[in-house]
């Protein structure tokens, strides 16, 4: 491996940090210790400036590039964002409908268990959600589409592989331009 550069975040596929190297778990370490790393990270990923800093936290997080993208938000080196769960609420969720048809075959002649042309798949078999005696073309009741999710949060992660992030606590120390 060629040396890295000071502060250097690279990922490993292997359960141990390299010698020189320290996992990205937001560590504290002391800035008399890592004076050179410091002046590179300063305080962005927390820390008291003083006697410590701390070092990129990469644990159940996603890399984001900093700067701001087309029709996104400004993010800044060190910001954290996003959540693992999220609980939509009513404001949150665009206006929607959700569409329920339902067609009735009368002749029995065309009724079938198995797809085909002019038949029907199955018939509903809960007669509970249809209106005694309703002609064609009326109201549904109110409880034939129910509400969901209970305002539980929903998994809010993409998918991912577990990796260990590492950042270089010794090599070149960059130049700038």
């Amino acid at each position: 491996m060629t040396t890295p550069f000071l502060g250097e975040i690279q990922v490993f596929g292997f359960n141990f940090a390299p010698r020189g190297w320290a996992f990205c778990s937001g560590s504290l370490v002391p800035i008399q210790q890592y004076s050179a790393l410091f002046a590179l990270l300063g305080v962005n990923y927390g820390g008291n400036g003083t006697t410590n800093f701390q070092l990129p936290n990469f644990a159940g997080r996603a890399g984001c590039s900093q700067g701001q993208g087309p029709g996104l938000t400004p993010r800044t080196i060190g910001e954290t964002f996003g959540e693992n769960g999220e609980t939509l609420t009513l404001a949150e969720m665009p206006a929607h409908m959700h569409q329920f048809t339902i067609y009735n075959q009368p002749d029995v002649a065309k009724k079938a268990a198995s797809p085909s042309a002019g038949n029907s798949l199955t018939s509903p078999t809960d007669t509970s959600a249809f209106v005694a005696g309703a002609q064609p073309n009326a109201q549904f009741p109110a409880n034939m589409i129910g509400f969901t999710g209970g305002s539980q949060p929903h998994e809010n992660r993409q998918p991912y592989l577990a990796l260990n992030y590492c950042v270089a606590l010794q090599g070149v120390f960059p130049s700038f331009g």
